[in-house]
């Protein structure tokens, strides 16, 4: 069957291609008549414009696009969920690219695929590529660092800060061996997580152990053999408190630690970042810092969106975190370390 055409449906319309161009485009020349009259024929026909002359015509898609390696886990299906919703209220789509390999990611972004861009962790780009960007006129919006430009912004966590505010809880607790589990060592928030933490020991003159920061890439069962592996090791030098570098890796301890026999939290702490759904729910509930996931989704549109239009130049914005007391962490008791 062949595709059907903007000719056909001028013709069973009984108009010329441009009036149909017009209503197709709510270009507001037409009578409201006529209008309808061409899109209920379009309709009927099931006439699919040409998406690529119109951007030729129009040089916009109407289309943003949010690039990054994964989207699994709550903290992506938070902040897509947000950000496709904005799109919706300001007359934009939502593409999500999926790659870990660059060169697709740059032919996507430098051949104009997308109106604007937003951009996520471990994509290898650099300042040559963010060069690149510029020379184009490319809009961007970054959350994976800090970055303030005429035509480019982020909207980022102030994760330092919250890592820094995290372990002087613990420590406030009484607690003075705090591991800390790290995410991915090459992403952002991970890094100033870390920092935080190292920091506010250093505060407090306590000691800061490598053996004591393990690796959980912010995934559950990562994390869950990594701190097995550990209470395996060095079952007399058990922590007082870890603090994970995201809700599901303190998850992955908290079950570790229980099924070494100890108890969360009378005998260790356990916190952890961004308060996903189901930590008030989670058996004890999660201490953890709140994240504004949702806020941080709809921000970076909305900037995106006003960069693309010349309302505003690009800016950096921290959001901070929020610390919320659950049931996983506890004053420090007197425990027997146990294999």
């Amino acid at each position: 069957m062949a595709k059907i055409t903007i000719k056909d449906v001028a013709r069973e319309a009984g108009v010329s291609i441009s009036t149909v161009s017009n209503a197709l485009n709510d270009v507001d020349v037409l009578s409201p008549e006529t209008k309808a009259h061409i899109l209920k024929v379009a309709q009927r026909l099931n006439y699919v414009p040409n998406l690529n002359g119109k951007l030729l015509k129009s040089g916009t898609t109407k289309m943003l696009g949010f690039f990054t390696t994964s989207v699994s886990g709550p903290y992506f299906y938070k902040l897509v969920e947000s950000m496709s919703r904005q799109c919706d209220r300001l007359g934009y789509g939502l593409n999500v690219f999926v790659t870990k390999d660059k060169q697709v990611i740059m032919s996507n972004i430098l051949g104009r695929r997308v109106d604007g861009v937003i951009i996520y962790e471990e994509l290898g780009i650099d300042e040559q590529d963010i060069a690149a960007m510029k020379k184009d006129k490319i809009k961007a919006v970054f959350l994976d660092r800090v970055l303030e430009d005429e035509g480019m912004g982020s909207i980022i966590f102030d994760s330092y800060e919250s890592g820094y505010e995290a372990t002087k809880y613990l420590i406030s607790l009484g607690h003075k061996r705090i591991a800390y589990i790290s995410g991915v060592d090459t992403m952002f928030d991970s890094v100033q997580r870390k920092e935080g933490y190292l920091a506010a020991l250093r505060e407090y003159q306590l000691p800061v152990e490598e053996e004591f920061i393990l690796q959980g890439y912010f995934e559950e069962d990562s994390t869950y053999n990594a701190v097995k592996s550990y209470l395996r090791l060095h079952p007399a030098r058990v922590p007082d408190a870890f603090l994970a570098g995201n809700d599901i890796s303190a998850m992955g301890c908290i079950q570790a630690l229980k099924s070494y026999g100890y108890e969360v939290p009378q005998d260790v702490s356990v916190m952890g970042f961004d308060d996903i759904d189901i930590a008030p729910y989670y058996s004890p509930p999660l201490t953890t810092v709140r994240n504004q996931i949702a806020r941080q989704g709809m921000l970076a549109i909305d900037h995106l969106v006003r960069m693309i239009q010349d309302k505003e130049q690009g800016a950096a914005q921290k959001l901070q975190g929020e610390l919320v007391v659950r049931g996983s962490s506890h004053v420090k008791l007197e425990r027997k370390d146990r294999r």
